[in-house]
């Protein structure tokens, strides 16, 4: 093929603008800012700038010495049974399965956590140091430190699976910083670190995405012998595995968005991790109080249904039903009975749940509310006043 000297220049020419447009067009990592958000553009050029290549590397190196491994010893032979939470039920939880009670030795569980006070204070899952009356020892271990700090159990919460511990250390610790998830999105870049499978895979760090918002899910626990509920968590497919219960997931800006929990068995890429937006909600009282303070009555209740109203004769299907009085609450105490049906709750009228949910939301434990409750007995309904002293609500209830 001959090229004459007017076409050689044009084809000159013409290469070299398709080289400046190429490299207008790719990002340019040298200035990618890790964690900046694009400017809203529809070509699929525009959504990756800024990311730039070392954003989950930089995420990783400023994060990683916040993130600890935690070693729980039991005492020997206070744990004789072990949950093997592969045999059969739908969701795991991380921290593996714990070796059976010897003579000489206690079990051991493991899980993560990381720093978010320079002081040494680390928050990680309630299920990592459960059984606390029977906790031997809890070692932890900080990136870059051979031997392990011993940790106090500062508290813990069994209804949000959270905990916080407290190591001593004479210099100042690498804090994680701690964002918002309220502010989070669906489909946003995630990362997750931890230690699957114990230390020989510790801070392992992996990626994927927000995959949604507001899941809930049962996990059996076998000691309780119940389901241990969660809502409103945030699901993701970051690769997570025994072991990292306890660590946090992260945005491309570095900040703690949640703390992994839960991942289902059965599924691809399918873990939970609880917002941090709830841990910042009650970490003080788990550090002053040693749990979280829930104001309780101790009632299981409903709307009154038309089957209830036909059965009691009731003129409307209002007010409130109560089912179940537990045993040595508030409520017994004060003489409330299953099948009473609250009409008012300090002179407020209680139509339906909802307005008794507004009533009791606002309570506090010692708080003295008034309950006109309508009360059928083989003689006929009358009318009772019960005045129930609010009280704190047990860690297992």
């Amino acid at each position: 093929m001959k090229f004459n000297k007017r076409g050689t220049i044009g084809a000159v020419i013409l290469l070299g603008a398709f080289i400046v447009a190429l490299t207008y067009a790719l990002p340019n990592p040298k200035t990618a800012i890790p964690g900046a958000q694009a400017a809203p553009n529809n070509s699929s050029t525009g959504l990756l700038v800024g990311l730039g290549p070392y954003a989950v590397a930089d995420v990783a190196e400023q994060v990683g010495p916040s993130v600890v491994y935690i070693e729980v010893e039991y005492k020997a032979q206070e744990r004789t049974t072990t949950w093997n939470p592969w045999s059969g039920s739908i969701f795991d939880f991380w921290f593996g399965t714990p070796e059976p009670s010897l003579p000489s030795t206690g079990s051991v569980s493991q899980g993560s956590g990381f720093i978010f006070s320079d002081d040494g204070m680390i928050l990680t899952n309630q299920h990592v140091v459960d059984n606390s009356q029977n906790i031997k020892e809890i070692r932890v271990w900080v990136e870059g430190r051979d031997e392990p700090y011993i940790a106090e159990l500062l508290g813990s919460d069994y209804l949000l699976d959270l905990a916080v511990l407290k190591i001593d250390a004479k210099e100042k610790l690498v804090a994680a910083k701690l964002g918002d998830s309220d502010a989070s999105r669906v489909g946003e870049f995630v990362v997750a670190i931890g230690n699957p499978y114990g230390k020989d895979f510790d801070h392992t760090v992996t990626i994927g995405v927000l995959s949604a918002k507001g899941r809930q899910i049962d996990i059996p626990d076998t000691d309780r012998q119940t389901y241990r509920t969660y809502s409103n968590l945030m699901q993701t497919d970051a690769a997570i595995n025994p072991g990292n219960s306890g660590g946090p997931l992260l945005n491309l800006a570095g900040e703690v968005i949640g703390i992994n929990t839960a991942v289902r068995a059965s599924g691809q890429g399918i873990g939970f991790a609880i917002p941090i937006n709830v841990a910042k909600e009650v970490v003080n009282d788990l550090i002053e109080k040693g749990q979280v303070t829930r104001p309780w009555i101790g009632i299981s209740y409903g709307n009154v249904t038309q089957e209830i109203a036909d059965y009691y004769g009731l003129d409307k299907v209002e007010g409130v039903f109560i089912s179940e009085v537990l045993r040595d609450t508030p409520a017994a105490k004060a003489g409330l009975q299953p099948g009473d049906i609250i009409r008012s709750v300090d002179g407020v009228e209680i139509k339906n749940t909802d307005d008794f949910a507004k009533i009791t939301s606002t309570m506090k434990p010692g708080d003295k509310l008034n309950f006109i409750v309508e009360r059928f007995t083989r003689s006929g309904a009358r009318t009772a006043s019960v005045l129930v002293v609010v009280g704190t609500r047990p860690q297992d209830q």
